[in-house]
């Protein structure tokens, strides 16, 4: 009954749905001089807390940690079943479809986090997971200066991180390139690092190795894809010190040790 006048009160959008709450955001604040400022997104079911528990161990003095928590929705993955997701997710395949409505609403919300920050400050974006899909989703918009749905994506990414991740909407991705030389001139200078574990069942490797290719046929020359042997789909210390001295060589970052 109701039903129809939640419709009318969401707007015009196209689908009916009312647009999703973000939950609660956590910030790490630099102990040392802030040079940069990166938004690190957790993975599905997960939360922003965890995230920032994690990078408050890293030895990152210049850098500002931005957290967010994903919306709560129905994932169909899940059967259905509502938890943390930063867009819905079916099955991981080259045919299954994208929620482009989804995605630019999570890479919308993430920009919004670092529009704020002071002008001198490199701004990154960096996940695990799902997070990692949604990290390198939005180099992808950074690049071709617009969101999925055609609005301009007005930050510019300086370093992009992708744990144990895929690259949602990869298929078409070739295309929007070929129609751009802009497009592939801006993928040639965002750098981005991607990890994969070998033993990763939830993500498995081949998803990411698809993924660091599509990206770099789109134009990312500065991608580095690494796999760590034996890991499941979690992160270990080697690999957060590796992720530090990227980011510390790519950022520029002073004081770091």
């Amino acid at each position: 009954m109701s039903h129809s006048h939640s419709n009318i009160s969401s707007g015009s959008r196209s689908s009916g749905r009312r647009p999703l709450e973000f939950g609660r955001t956590h910030v790490v604040r630099p102990k040392g001089k802030h040079q940069a400022t990166i938004v690190w997104l957790h993975g599905l079911g997960d939360n922003g807390s965890s995230s920032s528990q994690l990078l408050e161990t890293l030895h990152l003095p210049n850098i500002k940690w931005i957290c967010p928590t994903a919306p709560t929705r129905p994932v169909s993955l899940l059967g259905g079943f509502p938890c943390t997701a930063w867009f819905d997710v079916g099955e991981f395949s080259e045919e299954g479809p994208d929620d482009w409505e989804g995605l630019d609403a999570s890479a919308a919300h993430i920009v919004n986090l670092l529009s704020a920050e002071p002008s001198d400050v490199k701004v990154g974006i960096g996940g695990f997971s799902m997070g990692a899909a949604m990290a390198l989703y939005s180099a992808t918009c950074c690049a071709l200066g617009k969101y999925g749905n055609g609005v301009p994506y007005p930050i510019y990414l300086r370093a992009v991180v992708g744990l144990s991740g895929w690259l949602p909407g990869s298929r078409g991705l070739r295309n929007k390139f070929e129609a751009s030389h802009e497009a592939t001139r801006r993928a040639a200078s965002i750098p981005i690092l991607q990890f994969h574990g070998t033993a990763d069942e939830v993500v498995p490797m081949k998803y990411g190795e698809k993924s660091a290719q599509s990206l770099s046929t789109a134009g990312f020359r500065t991608l580095i894809f690494k796999s760590q042997e034996g890991l499941g789909h979690y992160t270990v210390p080697k690999e957060m010190n590796e992720v530090c001295s990227w980011l510390n060589s790519r950022l520029g970052l002073e004081g770091y040790r």
